[in-house]
């Protein structure tokens, strides 16, 4: 299908990403109008289960951005996340050892797996852009692809480990709330904290045998740190472009994005672009606090035009600085 967006075409090509498996998953491939071979990208989920325009109550971050790289000269592929459309189906076929390789990576290689058979595809130039989860992933799918990935974009992740920040954001939500919303948070901390001590300690087995959350157990998060994301970091020569929000209330810039230019300082592979005033889907932010992370994605918005051009330039040109943005 060929649509005019503004004064520019693109088509939406319908996906199978998965054929052939257990898990076949609905998703579009949008792609600059023209012959190509164009660049492209892989978009990966963050966390929890979601469509594949990643939707979160009124945003819907992965169409923005798979249409905004179409009038760019980028091609993408988006799908439903596998824990959206199978949901318990998924829990239940991997029960204990249900882990982020189910949920996301091997789904991204997947989808590389169509692009690399696309005649219309620069098989040189594909990446895997990944949102939050997605973001904390995109070093380990690199590594995975064994080099069908020609880089990554890290968008709003974190090189800690996920744990650490779920612990961190169930704290500064105590802070915030009163009452008996305050109590049920407090409760919530209460039980999560023993649990988080000491992951890597357990063995395999223990870990699968500890519920966690969602019908998850322990083994999730323990697989998650395997290897460690500073790891994967320093022994990739591929080029990443980390992108971080100023007023992200999911990840920090102090703790998250200042940790990987800590990490990969010094290292060419290595582009960093920080944008004030914007939240965690890189739209306008609106709250101050994590109590009002739900309510910024309650809010009708697109993903800034000043992002999606820094992506769309930087995977043409990987490596190079991108150019101060623009007043918000």
């Amino acid at each position: 299908m060929k649509r005019e967006e503004g004064a520019l075409f693109m088509v939406e090509q319908k996906i199978t990403v998965g054929v052939g498996t257990e898990w076949p998953l609905d998703g579009l491939l949008t792609l600059p109008d023209g012959d190509g071979p164009f660049p492209a990208v892989v978009l990966v989920h963050g966390s929890g289960s979601s469509d594949m325009d990643s939707k979160i109550y009124k945003v819907k971050p992965f169409k923005d951005i798979a249409e905004g790289l179409a009038q760019r000269g980028v091609a993408a592929i988006r799908y439903d996340k596998r824990s959206f459309r199978y949901g318990r189906k998924l829990l239940k076929a991997k029960g204990s050892q249900f882990t982020v390789w189910d949920e996301s990576i091997e789904d991204a290689l997947f989808a590389a797996e169509i692009l690399r058979g696309d005649k219309r595809i620069d098989t040189d130039r594909i990446f895997v852009a990944g949102l939050s989860l997605g973001g904390m992933l995109a070093p380990r799918i690199v590594a995975a692809s064994k080099g069908a990935f020609a880089g990554m974009v890290i968008m709003a992740g974190s090189p800690r480990r996920l744990e650490d920040i779920m612990k961190e954001q169930l704290m500064s939500g105590l802070d915030n709330y009163k009452g008996v919303l305050r109590w049920i948070v407090k409760r919530q901390v209460a039980k999560f904290e023993p649990l988080m001590e000491g992951i890597d300690e357990l063995s395999d087995e223990e870990a699968q045998a500890t519920k966690f959350m969602g019908g998850t157990t322990l083994y999730y998060l323990k697989d998650m740190g395997k290897p460690p994301t500073e790891e994967l970091l320093k022994s990739t020569d591929a080029p990443m472009l980390i992108l971080q929000s100023g007023n992200d209330l999911q990840v920090s810039k102090e703790r998250d994005f200042d940790k990987y230019k800590e990490i990969l300082a010094g290292r060419p592979n290595a582009t960093f672009k920080l944008y004030e005033g914007l939240n965690h889907t890189f739209m306008t932010a609106h709250y101050s606090d994590i109590s009002g992370a739900i309510k910024e994605f309650k809010i009708e918005q697109q993903v800034k035009d000043y992002v999606i051009d820094d992506i769309a330039s930087w995977i043409k040109s990987p490596g190079q600085t991108l150019e101060s943005t623009p007043e918000t």
